[in-house]
């Protein structure tokens, strides 16, 4: 599969492509099937929300998953992430955003490259992420909030919150785990927000299993608590260039998070 150059146009403007049906409902099904194993893993790959017990993200699924590993290069999604990067790619990071019915926590606004490059010491954006709804996602089982052409903003300089979790699951976890947990170690405030917003304007793209959105790594983004009794679960790869290896800082952040395996995905025809 290839983008359209009026596609390519649209990500370059707004910072995110909706594409609708980009996998079947077919595919839907036998990666639904495979979740349940991810959410009864009890390592650090596996992250709950705050209450210790619902899961929050997998993190690593296609290094412990063989379809997984496969699926992600799949021609509908890999040729996509090579146009957006200009380049051939390798899997960054593979997870599962779970967003349980009533449980699911909020996703405070962020960008994702500002976690990439302090943590990692990924070089530059050339990464983008390719998000698939698993679920029918609606305006009431916490959608993406995007804020379309913020990614023009380049990287939002904001404090690193320096608190770690002093008590539950996670007081004696590594302290990359504040970059992970619903307590976001890089966070845009309201105010700067609400100058994007007045800027920009704000979307929130909804739609049903198989549908997808490809989004810049610069792109101010969140998602709200899913109160309602519908589960909102999505896949999301990030592929990044393999011209863009992290480097220059203490890589702590396990390769679960930040992939190491840098040789570029070949496409596969086995699904």
């Amino acid at each position: 599969m290839r983008l359209t150059p009026e596609q390519l146009h649209t990500y370059e403007e707004q910072g995110f492509l909706f594409v609708p049906d980009l996998i079947t409902q077919t595919e839907v099904d036998l990666l639904r099937a495979e979740v349940p194993k991810l959410y009864s893993d009890n390592s650090l790959r596996r992250v709950v929300e705050k209450e210790g017990y619902v899961t929050r993200s997998v993190y690593g699924c296609h290094l412990v998953n063989d379809y997984f590993k496969h699926f992600a290069s799949e021609p509908k999604l890999l040729g996509p992430a090579k146009q957006l990067v200009d380049d051939d790619v390798y899997i960054y990071q593979f997870k599962i955003n779970a967003k349980v019915a009533f449980q699911g926590d909020v996703w405070k606004w962020h960008q994702d490259y500002i976690f990439w490059r302090n943590e990692d010491g990924l070089p530059a954006p050339r990464i983008t992420n390719i998000a698939i709804f698993l679920d029918e996602v609606t305006e009431f089982n916490g959608p993406l909030f995007l804020i379309p052409g913020s990614h023009r903003e380049g990287v939002i300089e904001v404090p690193a919150r320096v608190a770690r979790p002093t008590n539950g699951v996670y007081k004696d976890a590594p302290e990359w785990i504040t970059t992970l947990t619903a307590d976001l170690k890089y966070s845009v405030d309201s105010p700067k927000v609400a100058e994007l917003v007045e800027r920009y304007g704000i979307t929130a793209p909804k739609g049903k299993p198989g549908d997808a959105i490809c989004f810049h790594s610069n792109l101010v983004h969140a998602s709200t608590i899913n109160i309602s009794p519908f589960s909102r679960t999505m896949l999301l790869i990030t592929y990044n260039s393999i011209n863009n290896i992290p480097s220059g800082v203490d890589r702590t952040r396990p390769d679960f998070i930040a992939g190491r395996n840098y040789s570029p995905l070949t496409e596969n025809n086995r699904m």
